[in-house]
């Protein structure tokens, strides 16, 4: 809709970014009080708003379904945000800035001006997209140096404030059935705790080094890309969009941290390729002729590539280089499992009910594909121990501990990925590349939880 907001949308956004200023109280409330009165903002707005007036906000599929899904798990985000980072409230308070200013801003703008529509969705507009990035990105820096006074640099604070906005506001403007009160700010949050923790290391990072990596890098990946293109792997997008995640991991990792994403190609691809006749004569097969676009390459690559970013400008570059590889084998094993499964699956099931359903069925899983995918994982998690990338020294022989928490991390987020795709993706709340993504952030955070614990 352009020229007003939609009725009632007003009111609503009004009470959305107005609830952002009480983020401001994180800071003198401390985690415990701050927590409480979430859980008490919850009740209240389950419980006693709808009989104040608080209808008067509800949309239409709210009326239909008798609550606000949104008015209730508004308060469930800031809960679980203050739980997540009640160390570090300030993550927390900024998280919650970017949810109320910088999603409540693109609608009271995006609405009545926003003319120009997405490419890629047709309700959203580049003026609502902007005014989250610029709205919660001020928010958020703002809430950074509030919250945690002295702990971060301003021009640092509102630097990460804006990327943090920036991969919100993209994953906002995703066709997407999910509540965005809820996903995009808990990932906003995450992305932030990371990049809190390259504060004082980028400076010295673009070293004549990093030059170095780099010219390696765009050399070696513009050979493969060429390959990619002549054995049909890829299409022109995802060659180019290939080309430079690969030589953003080399700059980052080096060649040991690209041998993972190499080994991942060459494993997906293979797969692909396996029994594509049958698969196309049963509409199972990847679309254009197996070969993979940039939305391919960036739902499962955009994890590992961006842990491989905070390994080489962090304290963190053995946890974050065993985040990228984790994400990594996840990715082979989920694209393989799938692609053999297809093919060599006897008896296709869903984790959800345990009951047979036909191949290619979203979320369904055979015997012959686990063990594929779990062959993949393996291979992930051999290239990264034998090329010393989870070593601390770098030497060849990197910690076998570390490959088993690869292959763990995998499996179990291939598993919940099923999950996903026999709840969620069947639902159409979430699309192919959406699963695929939180696949790899699943894979990744298994692999850090696992090691944090063995640390302890």
């Amino acid at each position: 809709m352009s020229g007003q907001l939609a009725p009632g949308e007003g009111g609503r956004k009004l009470v959305h970014v107005g609830m952002g200023s009480i983020a401001f109280a994180l800071r003198p409330l401390g985690p415990a009080l701050s927590a409480l009165g979430a859980v008490t903002a919850i009740v209240f707005n389950l419980v006693v708003l709808p009989r104040i007036g608080g209808r008067a906000l509800w949309r239409r599929e709210d009326a239909a379904r008798g609550f606000a899904l949104g008015i209730v798990l508004y308060p469930v985000t800031v809960l679980l945000l203050i739980l997540a980072f009640w160390r570090h409230l300030e993550i927390a308070a900024a998280a919650w800035g970017i949810l109320a200013f910088g999603d409540g801003m693109a609608t009271v703008l995006g609405q009545p001006f926003g003319r120009r529509k997405l490419p890629w969705n047709a309700q959203k507009s580049w003026v609502g997209s902007v005014s989250y990035l610029l709205c919660g990105g001020a928010a958020a820096g703002i809430l950074l140096l509030w919250t945690a006074p002295g702990r971060y640099e301003p021009a640092f604070a509102f630097s990460i404030g804006l990327a943090a906005a920036l991969a919100a506001a993209l994953a906002e403007s995703l066709p997407l059935r999910l509540d965005d009160n809820l996903v995009v700010p808990l990932l906003a949050g995450l992305l932030l705790y990371c990049l809190t923790l390259t504060a004082g290391h980028w400076e010295g990072w673009w070293s004549d080094e990093a030059v170095r990596r780099l010219g390696i890098g765009l050399a070696v990946n513009l050979v493969l890309t060429g390959a990619a293109l002549a054995i049909g792997g890829v299409d022109r997008s995802g060659a180019w969009v290939g080309a430079l995640l690969g030589t953003a991991l080399w700059t980052c990792l080096d060649w040991r941290g690209f041998a993972l994403l190499f080994a991942f190609f060459a494993l997906g691809t293979a797969a692909t390729k396996v029994g594509y006749a049958q698969k196309a004569e049963e509409r199972l097969a990847q679309e254009k002729g197996g070969r993979r676009g940039a939305h391919n390459a960036l739902a499962k690559t955009s994890v590992p590539i961006l842990c491989a970013l905070f390994a080489a400008t962090s304290d963190e570059r053995q946890l974050f280089a065993l985040a990228a590889a984790a994400a990594f084998a996840t990715a082979a094993a989920d694209t393989v499992s799938s692609e053999i499964g297809q093919v060599y699956g006897r008896r296709t099931f869903l984790l959800t009910t345990l009951r047979p359903v036909p191949r290619g069925t979203q979320g369904a899983v055979s015997l012959e594909g686990t063990f594929a995918g779990l062959a993949a994982a393996c291979a992930v998690a051999g290239v990264a121990w034998a090329s010393g990338l989870l070593a601390p020294s770098g030497a060849p022989s990197g910690a076998p501990w570390g490959a088993a928490v690869i292959v763990v991390a995998a499996m179990a987020a291939t598993t919940l990925e099923s999950l996903l795709g026999a709840t969620l993706e069947q639902r159409g709340l979430l699309d192919n590349e959406a699963v695929n993504f939180l696949n790899t952030l699943l894979g990744a955070l298994v692999a850090v939880g696992l090691e944090v614990l063995r640390l302890r």
